[in-house]
């Protein structure tokens, strides 16, 4: 016997319109389980019920928990399907089509609107006059790009209103790693010309450039400015670094993505190659969720809307197979990308072909790949969860669980941290640091600190209950990453960390929703709210395993950025706040010493007053300051 809706059901379906728009079907207990598009709404909706419907698990199983059925007619099928992605990013409907990772990949940002632009790395695409360059798959590749550019375009990264008046430059000038506009070292004119060569060079187009540089590498060491010569000489090899990491492709490929899929058993993963001016610049691959039970054009199509929702849109989609809507998905890329052409392609033959057949191959080996860590990894996992719920009496295995830990050095560039695990793997996507502004006073207070990095956290999960539509034109984070609370809360510390935690959840209204223990770092004893003796785990037991693991994995990303902006600090501030120290001492000082402060720092008073300016007062100063 064929299925039958209930009355309701068939009441709706008769009066839905024949006009474009978007429909949400809710089960009994009032939540969105599916949201859709349809050029005609009431074709669309009916055919779920229909008796060509039954050939599809996946539609069986969403047909029978409909109890209810909403629809919003919309102008146009491009605004439907505008709307139906807001809707599915908002309600993350149980049967859509959804990315694992909605991560969003890195990008180079120059600033060109400004006078003096800046170079910065971003994950968002705003539309504001600045010039974008990747994707790049991790953020380590950007740092790279970035670390080995300025070698030969020495661009400002301070916070100066530039005038070209300041008394002196920081020590980046002095390392030929700024060109110090602020002191007018270089002009207007000069410095954004030299960024619209590192642009030139990002964009594939360094030929004009390299030309320039060689012919005055070479009118350098004509003229015997050897020093010169060597400077360009680096510069070369810099910009050669960066055009020769990736691979040439075809010169008629300008700007496209190549995606393809590979499946098995329920899984699918699909490969993106990002070609950029002839050039294979990187790949990555995402898994997705509820594909079961839809065709390739389907999860193609699917793919397209969610990732591209959030990713740079190129001139050109390639695609393996023919998706239904093609040109509704053009028009929306088009929009998306400020009514540039998009086109979407399938191509048979030729360069494009191969490179989509290579995508499949490496979505292939992805999903092996996958597949053999999941089948060594999940059990383990699974066992660790159930352990660790047991033991602290949850109410459902700690699948999300978040880790605060504080790094700090006598108050100074104070850094909490906070680390996701997700059924007991870390996801680093959703990371994060806040440098603590609360505590400005000398001396440390990780009490303090803890409750300023929880309360902003919390914050951040009201506000995005009272705004829930995160996604602006103006490029608004919208990471949902604040509004899942933890299944666990775990704090780095003992019961006065414990206690602030309780607290901060307390003011929110949380108590009752997140669970929350300390851990201390002694004898790995965790404690509880309102328990006083801690618990101690089995030391042999997967579950200590994974507790001690998230501990040291908050402490680790605590310290590293806690480093890095330490670092920061100390490098251009140790030695302008040497009395006595000024530009030419200190340029002579890191000519001296290699460039390093650690060798000023430990080298003797005599070594000291051994550079040209440098005399033995001076020099006794310079070891009592550093």
């Amino acid at each position: 016997m064929s299925f039958q809706p209930s009355d309701h059901i068939r009441t709706i379906l008769k009066n839905l319109p024949l006009k474009p728009g978007v429909y949400l079907m809710k089960d009994e207990s009032g939540e969105i389980i599916y949201v859709g598009k349809a050029k005609k709404l009431r074709n669309r909706v009916r055919s779920y019920f229909n008796a060509s419907a039954e050939n599809n698990p996946k539609t069986m199983a969403l047909r029978v928990r409909i109890t209810d059925i909403d629809f919003i007619v919309e102008e146009n099928e491009v605004k439907a399907l505008i709307l139906e992605e807001t809707l599915i990013k908002r309600h993350k409907p149980r049967y859509n089509i959804s990315l694992k990772d909605d991560k969003r990949y890195p990008y180079i940002k120059i600033n060109w609107q400004d006078p003096y632009p800046k170079v910065e790395t971003t994950r968002r695409i705003i539309q504001d006059g600045s010039r974008y360059f990747g994707p790049y798959v991790a953020m380590w590749a950007v740092q790279n790009t970035l670390q080995v550019l300025r070698r030969a375009f020495p661009y400002l990264t301070c916070d100066r209103v530039i005038t070209g008046n300041d008394p002196r430059a920081c020590l980046f000038f002095d390392i030929k790693l700024c060109n110090a506009p602020c002191i007018g070292a270089v002009n207007n004119e000069q410095y954004r010309a030299m960024i619209g060569e590192l642009m030139d060079v990002l964009g594939g187009k360094s030929e004009a450039v390299n030309e320039r540089l060689a012919n005055e590498m070479s009118a350098a060491a004509e003229t015997l400015d050897f020093e010169r010569a060597a400077t360009i000489r680096d510069q070369l090899k810099a910009i050669d670094y960066i055009t020769h990491q990736h691979r040439a492709v075809s010169p008629s490929m300008v700007e496209q993505d190549v995606i393809a899929l590979a499946r098995d058993k329920g899984e699918t993963v699909i490969q993106i190659l990002f070609i950029r001016n002839g050039k294979l610049i990187g790949s990555d691959s995402r898994s997705l969720d509820g594909t079961e039970g839809e065709s390739d054009a389907e999860v193609l199509g699917a793919f397209v809307k969610r990732f591209y929702d959030g990713a740079e849109v190129p001139s050109e989609v390639v695609l393996p197979h023919n998706i239904e809507e093609t040109r509704i998905l053009e028009r929306w890329l088009r929009d998306k990308r400020s009514g540039q052409r998009v086109t979407i392609s399938v191509p048979q033959r030729g360069d494009k072909r191969k490179l989509v057949e290579l995508a499949e191959e490496n979505a292939m080996e992805t999903l092996t790949m996958m597949r053999a860590q999941w089948e060594a990894d999940s059990l383990k996992q699974e066992k660790a969860l159930g352990q660790l719920q047991e033991a602290l009496g949850l109410p459902r295995p700690p699948n999300r669980i978040e880790c605060y830990d504080i790094s700090t050095t006598q108050g100074t560039a104070i850094v909490a941290s906070r680390v996701m695990f997700v059924r007991g793997v870390p996801k680093k996507s959703e990371y994060r640091r806040f440098n603590i502004r609360t505590v400005t006073h000398r001396g440390s207070d990780d009490y303090q600190s803890m409750r300023e990095a929880l309360t902003r956290r919390f914050n951040r999960y009201r506000q995005t209950l009272e705004e829930p539509t995160q996604a602006t034109p103006g490029g608004e984070d919208k990471d949902e990453t604040w509004r899942l609370l933890p299944d666990l809360l775990m704090v780095d510390g003992g019961k006065g960390q414990l206690g602030i935690a309780v607290e901060v959840l307390k003011e929110f209204d949380l108590t009752d929703k997140v669970p929350v223990v300390s851990l201390a770092k002694q004898f790995e004893e965790i404690y509880r709210p309102g328990i006083s003796q801690p618990l101690i785990l089995n030391r042999r037991s997967d579950a200590l395993f994974l507790v001690q693991r998230i501990r040291d994995e908050a402490h680790r990303f605590a310290i590293t950025n806690h480093r890095a902006k330490r670092t920061k600090l100390g490098m251009v501030s140790v030695l302008e706040s040497v009395p006595g120290v000024g530009p030419g001492k200190r340029k002579a000082l890191l000519k001296h010493f290699g460039n390093s402060i650690d060798a000023i720092r430990k080298a003797s008073v005599d070594e000291l007053v051994a550079v040209p300016g440098i005399n033995r007062k001076l020099a006794e100063t310079i070891k009592e300051t550093i």
